[in-house]
This record gives C-alpha cells, sequence and structure tokens, in this order.
C-alpha cells in the first residue's frame, strides 16, 4: 500500500515516485494550490496537488485533518523560502499524483500536535487520539527503546527473564491489595501482585541465580502524579551477593541507561544513610540538584521561654530545624504567606521566619515576629549555626519529627523549582541503613520496607529493641524521584519466623500466610537480594515528561479512575451471583 513512511523522505528520493500513508495533519488552500501535511509515525511530509490533477485536486479539497488518506507523487524540493528547519523533510515535498481516501475522520476533540492545550481529562478520554500526537508517538517509542536496552543489559549478564504469577495469595506488602473472587472456589480470592517479590525469592531458591522481568505490579493505594494503580517495574534477584553487588549492578543499568537514551554522563552518586538525609533534608529522597539543607537547632532551644520551639526542643519525637534561602529577604509578604500556606498542607501550623539584613549587628540587623519571643543569645547562636548571611531569610519548623521533616523538606524542593536554584542537571544518591521497622500511631510495628528484608543484626538485637534495628536495604534516588528499592532478604527460616513475632503475627498466622515461604527456606536457601526499578518513572525522566500518565499507553486518573473505558464500572448481578457475592452499600 505504501513504498515509503512520511518521516523518512530524503534528498536521495528527489525525482522518485513514492507512495505515502497517513493521516492528514494539517490542509491548507494557498490561491489554487492544496497543501496536506501527511502524518504517519516517522514524521510529516508536505504533499502539493494542483488543478493540473483534477480528479486528486478536488478530493484534496474535500479532505479534513485526520482523515486517513494514500497518495502518490513525486519528491522534489521546496522553493528556498518555503523551507521549514523545523522539520526533518522539511527541504522537500510531494507533487502529489494521485490521492485515495482511506477513511474519514470527525472534527477531533482537540489538536493533535504537540502544543496541544487540551485538558488532561478531555486527552484520557480520547486517549487513542492523543496518542496520535508526536509528543506521545515520541515518548512510547522511547518507552519501548528502553525496554530493549534494560532486556539487552541484562541479558548480557546472565540474567533470565521469568514471568511470575499475575493472579496470586493476598500478602501483607504495605499497600492495598486489589482483590479478584474465585468463581471456582467460592468465598476464595485471589490479589493481584503489589510486586513479585516473593516468587523471584523462590526462584533464587530455585537455583535460577539471577532472575529479572518487567512486571506488572498493582497497588490499591492514594495516587500521585507519579504512581499509578497498576505499574511495571523492573524487576531482578541475585543469589550469593551483598548489599554493595546489587547496588552496583543497579548503578551500573541506570548510568548506562541514561549514556544511551540522553546521552548524559551521570556524575558521581554518593551512598548516605538514612538518618543523614533525614537530618539535611528532610527527605529519603533528596534532590542533590541545589544545596540547600536543613539544621538542626534543637539544642540552641532547649532552655528558650518560647513553648512553640522550646517545647518540640526537649521532646525526643520532636525537631527543631532550620532552612536559610540565601539571598531570600527579597521576598515579599505574600509570598511568605504563600509559603505558610504551602507547608500547611504538610501539617505545619505555621512557618515562623527570620530576615537578615545584617547578622554582625544583633538584633538590630534582623527582622522578624518572633525575636520579641527570643534571647539574644540565643539568636546570635541560631544565626551562626546557619551561617546566616547578609539578604538571607531564615525560616523554621519546630514540630513532632515527621511533621517538620515533610514540610521542610517540601519547601525546601518548592523553593528550589520557584526561584530555579537548580545547579546541575542530574544529580542522584543512594540511600541505606533504612529502619527495620516503624512504629505506627497507635505504637504497633511495621515493616518499613517489607518483612522479608534482612536486618543488620542478631535476632536477639532485634528482639530486644526493633525500633533501633536498621536494616539491609537501600533506595536509588535520581532528581529527587525515588527510582527503585531493594533489599538483602532472609535467607534463614528461624530468622524469618522472628521477624513475623515482632511483627506480632502468631505461628498458625505466619503459616497461613507464608508456610510456603517458610518450608522453602528450609531447603538450603542461598544469600539473596535484589531490587525494584520503576520503569515508568525512569522513562517519565528520560523523556522529560513532568508524570508518569504521560509515559504509559492508557494510564488510570489520580482517582484510579479510566476515562476512555469507564472503568471501573458495576457488575451485571448475574456475574455476582455466580461469584456468590452480595453487594451492599458502603457505610
Amino acid at each position: 500500500m505504501r513504498s515509503h513512511l512520511c518521516g523518512t523522505i530524503r534528498d536521495s528520493q528527489i525525482g522518485e515516485e513514492v507512495s505515502l500513508c497517513g493521516w492528514v495533519h494539517r490542509r491548507r488552500d494557498h490561491g489554487g494550490v492544496i497543501f496536506l501535511d501527511l502524518r504517519d509515525y516517522t514524521g510529516i511530509v508536505q504533499v502539493v496537488y494542483d488543478p493540473d490533477a483534477e480528479a486528486s485536486f478536488l478530493l484534496a479539497n474535500q479532505v479534513r485533518n485526520e482523515f486517513v488518506i494514500r497518495v502518490t507523487g513525486t519528491v522534489r524540493p521546496r522553493e528556498q523560502d518555503a523551507i521549514n528547519p523545523r522539520m526533518a523533510t522539511g527541504k522537500l515535498e510531494l507533487l502529489g499524483q494521485s490521492l485515495v481516501l482511506l477513511n474519514q475522520s470527525d472534527t477531533p476533540p482537540f489538536q493533535l500536535d504537540e502544543y496541544s492545550t487540551a485538558g488532561e481529562d478531555i486527552r484520557l478520554r480520547y486517549r487513542y487520539l492523543d496518542l496520535r500526537r508526536p509528543e506521545m508517538q515520541a515518548r512510547l517509542r522511547l518507552r519501548a527503546q528502553i525496554m530493549y536496552i534494560i532486556r539487552q543489559y541484562l541479558t548480557e549478564r546472565d540474567f533470565v527473564d521469568i514471568e511470575t504469577p499475575i493472579l496470586t495469595k493476598a500478602t501483607p506488602e504495605g499497600a492495598r491489595d486489589y482483590l479478584v473472587p474465585s468463581r471456582t472456589y467460592p468465598g476464595h480470592f485471589f490479589a493481584l501482585p503489589q510486586s513479585p517479590q516473593i516468587f523471584k525469592q523462590l526462584l533464587m531458591m530455585s537455583g535460577f541465580d539471577r532472575y529479572y522481568q518487567l512486571a506488572r505490579c498493582f497497588r490499591d493505594e492514594d495516587l500521585r502524579a507519579d504512581r499509578q494503580p497498576e505499574f511495571t517495574q523492573i524487576d531482578l534477584e541475585m543469589s550469593f551477593v551483598e548489599q554493595q553487588d546489587v547496588m552496583t549492578l543497579a548503578e551500573g543499568l541506570i548510568r548506562h541507561l541514561w549514556e544511551e537514551v540522553i546521552q548524559v554522563e551521570l556524575g558521581d552518586i554518593p551512598v548516605l544513610s538514612y538518618q543523614d538525609v533525614m537530618t539535611r533534608y528532610g527527605s529519603d529522597r533528596p534532590d542533590l540538584r541545589f544545596a540547600l539543607e536543613l539544621v538542626d537547632l534543637a539544642d540552641l532551644m532547649q532552655g528558650v521561654d518560647f513553648k512553640v520551639f522550646s517545647g518540640p526542643a526537649n521532646d525526643p519525637g520532636s525537631r527543631v530545624a532550620a532552612l536559610r534561602l540565601p539571598g531570600g529577604a527579597r521576598l515579599s509578604r505574600k509570598n511568605i504567606d504563600d509559603y505558610t500556606s504551602f507547608v500547611s498542607i504538610y501539617g505545619a501550623r505555621g512557618l515562623a521566619y527570620i530576615r537578615v539584613k545584617d547578622p554582625t549587628a544583633g538584633m538590630a540587623g534582623i527582622q522578624s515576629p518572633i525575636l520579641k519571643f527570643l534571647p539574644e543569645e540565643s539568636v546570635k547562636s541560631l544565626l551562626a549555626r546557619c551561617d546566616a548571611q547578609p539578604d538571607d531569610i531564615i525560616f523554621f519548623g519546630a514540630g513532632k519529627a515527621r511533621v517538620v521533616n515533610d514540610a521542610l523538606g517540601a519547601l525546601r524542593n518548592k523553593l528550589a523549582e520557584d526561584l530555579n536554584l537548580y545547579e546541575r542537571d542530574w544529580a542522584g544518591c543512594w540511600v541505606t541503613d533504612f529502619p527495620m521497622f516503624e512504629t505506627g500511631e497507635d505504637g504497633s510495628l511495621s515493616a518499613a520496607h517489607h518483612p522479608f528484608t534482612q536486618p543488620a543484626g542478631s535476632v536477639a538485637d532485634m528482639e530486644a529493641a526493633p525500633e533501633e534495628v536498621l536494616s539491609l536495604s537501600y533506595d536509588l534516588v535520581i532528581n529527587g524521584n525515588e527510582l527503585g528499592g531493594g533489599s538483602i532478604r532472609v535467607h534463614d527460616s528461624h530468622y524469618q519466623q522472628a521477624i513475623f513475632r515482632v511483627l506480632k503475627l502468631s505461628d498458625n498466622e505466619s503459616k497461613v500466610k507464608f508456610g510456603f515461604l517458610l518450608d522453602a527456606l528450609k531447603y538450603g536457601a542461598p544469600p539473596h537480594g535484589g531490587i525494584a526499578m520503576g520503569l515508568d518513572r525512569i522513562v517519565m525522566l528520560l523523556s522529560g515528561a513532568t508524570a508518569i500518565r504521560d509515559v504509559i499507553a492508557f494510564p488510570k486518573t489520580q482517582t484510579a479512575t479510566c476515562p476512555l473505558t469507564a472503568a471501573p464500572s458495576e457488575i451485571d448481578p448475574a456475574q455476582l451471583q455466580e461469584l456468590g457475592i452480595t453487594l451492599r452499600k458502603p457505610i
């Protein structure tokens, strides 16, 4: 049906007769000559019809945007003043000789070009049209390229691509499962996997040594711009390894992707402890492209009368911290009010600040509503601690450590974005030494990553003081995005049972939920570890997109719905009856 592709026409075809197929990207009528921009997945080429080709000219006059056509014509150079340097085919055009209408199109609900201003709701409702846009075509083709590079990289390093089940057993991995009712076993349910975690561990016990999979995963959790209820992760596991072995392999893959896809050599990727990044950046996924850091002030505020500071300063579970913004004294009162509203999203009750005019002039050189509550010596100490300079502004957070970290960590990123504080395009780090367990508001313990992570200590240490035990886990962060996380796994059944006991799982509960894993651990399980990296997030960064929905063919919205198919939807009562399910209205 076609001899060439639209975006591949070059000087070497000048004078040749070619046949092309595609969509009418744009139609223009210039003084009796009709110009059609014809588009396929490779690009756009201009086709010219003049009245000499009478039948084709009349048909060209009737076509509209997104009509599907086949054209035949002769390749020729454009006039010098008509050259379009922004197009790969911009020096050439096709003198149309014939035109065949393959299909018509209704008027699209939005313009199909890379500059579309259509809202996301309408783009997702007509996703099949949105995917015709050159920008979306480029992103999904880039995704395919990245997947090919990943497979090639891991295959060359003796990894075996093995598929794991989609219908599996519900296991606690930190988020809610999507459940699938069983028709053959009424009252029983499968779960869609949050990750292939247990199965990849079983593969290590099966002797496969190096496994990988571009795995589909499902989590019924609250969504953000960088999350979806179903997503793809680069999942891998290795036997007879230590933590550094896995980190080196994963970092090598990421460096290779950046070099191959965007020709960027990532610089140094330091290894930082969880405690370090939380203290300095208020986040376990710090953006290191800029230098702002949090400064602890608790020891300076313990004796002041200002209870807003002294209370948290004397509470082990709280924090008093400062964030100095160089040159920030220029911020207006409205700017500060806006940032105060911003940190309230993260639970902060306010945003105290000090404007610094001259840090050497004592109280006369600074301005703040809180100065009347603080003794001069404490103010001098905090200015010195923060290394205050003329024209700086210092923001403060005081309260529960989690709230202060969330609020000031988010403010740090917001200031960098608003004021363009970035010093380089790419910066990453490894975060290690995470706590093994987290304490909930009710005092209960849960696994910070998952309960199959190897603690950095003995069983006795873990059972004596679980809140103090660290884990052999690691996260890879690029530009403030967590690209992946992994750990060394427990390979001893007695150790695994001890972890379940710390999590208050009875022997019977452990057997019901994880009996198959505990049994497998008894048959010579090798030391092993792995990592899972978010493919969608990697493609988002490499393509320059701002949300992973823009690098997934058919994504869900932030409310986990699909405007295209209207999913989720109600189920026919007959299907529910066959499954033995009765619905009741939510309470």
